[in-house]
């Protein structure tokens, strides 16, 4: 290998091990996620958002999901534990200082539910006692009113929308389609986003978020991206 990289021109060294890097976690990743490609892309069939910006979790021993009481998740994901928690959208690849540096990660889940688990078991993370931060941006083609966000997480979470408290799930819960829908709220016209944190003590955790119309059917015709 050092014979090979002695021969590549000056500045190769470092784009040579940085693909390979990319590599073997996107290969880590699948099949659950992909890498996301330039552009825009739109909710599934169902309306499903599948392109998020994933932070690598954060510790936060919980050693059983009983105790995850509205006032315990609200204080635990209201909590600032980064720089810019609530600030401008992360970039895909954006370190943050937590204990230790941990890093957003731009994906497409490749189900309607964002398997945050095998998210960090792939990236050979701590999976138990954690907490997941979770943004993408939704480009409405009008001004939608009277909608709901529909969430469903394992376990508890909070969710955001244009920096405002939107959804709460909390005790200790399985994921289920449309768990939990938010008041009517408005969709702007152009950028809106969508942040979520999603804290888990042992067993599986992943979410799964759309939006629904007032007459309760999914929300297909939107922009997702994650900039």
């Amino acid at each position: 290998m050092l014979g090979i990289l002695a021969g590549l021109p000056s500045g190769a060294v470092g784009q040579e091990a940085a693909t390979t890097t990319t590599t073997t976690t996107t290969t880590a990743l699948a099949p659950h996620f992909a890498r996301v490609t330039p552009g825009a892309t739109t909710p599934d069939n169902d309306g499903f958002l599948r392109r998020w910006l994933l932070l690598e979790p954060i510790d936060k021993p919980n050693w059983s999901n009983s105790g995850f009481t509205a006032t315990y998740v609200r204080q635990a994901l209201t909590t600032q534990y980064f720089t810019g928690q609530f600030g401008a959208v992360p970039r895909d690849g954006q370190l943050v200082q937590v204990a230790t540096p941990l890093r957003w990660h731009a994906l497409d889940s490749t189900a309607f539910d964002v398997k945050l688990f095998d998210f960090a078991k792939a990236l050979g993370k701590q999976t138990y006692g954690v907490i997941f931060w979770a943004v993408t941006v939704v480009d409405s083609p009008r001004e939608m009113r009277d909608v709901r966000l529909a969430v469903g997480s394992n376990s508890a979470s909070m969710w955001w929308l244009n920096g405002k408290e939107t959804v709460g799930l909390f005790n200790d819960r399985r994921m289920v389609m449309d768990d939990v829908l938010s008041d009517r709220v408005t969709l702007r016209k152009g950028r809106n986003v969508i942040r979520g944190a999603v804290i888990n003590g042992p067993g599986l955790s992943d979410f799964c978020v759309r939006f629904v119309g007032a007459n309760g059917r999914p929300i297909t015709d939107l922009k997702i991206d994650v900039r």
